[in-house]
């Protein structure tokens, strides 16, 4: 739909809208985030911010989820001493247990 609107090919409308989240919004405290159905747009409601986010925070922690799992916890089970998989272990599952809390309901 942007795309046709801009006529732009969707990279640019892609990019674009990636300039607009980390530049404009940041400069501007507004943030850009996706309500269901509607498109990207800037919020004005904090609890709709609040949602976005810990959308994004259960869609991070699935990928990192994944990442322990398929990737690293296999690595780190064949190769127990390996210190590096060991280390890359232990800082995901820190980040996975926080994400966790973040993308929860709970205040």
């Amino acid at each position: 739909m942007r795309i046709i609107a801009t006529g732009l090919s969707a990279y640019y409308v892609r990019k674009g809208l990636q300039w607009v989240k980390d530049k404009a919004a940041l400069e501007h405290l507004t943030p850009l985030i996706w309500p269901s159905m509607q498109g990207y747009g800037f919020c004005a409601d904090p609890a709709d911010c609040v949602s976005y986010e810990r959308r994004q925070f259960h869609t991070e922690l699935t990928r990192i989820t994944r990442l322990i799992t398929a990737t690293v916890g296999p690595h780190g089970g064949a190769r127990s001493h390996d210190k590096f998989a060991r280390i890359i272990l232990a800082q995901l599952e820190g980040v996975r247990a926080t994400f966790e809390s973040l993308a929860t309901d709970q205040p």
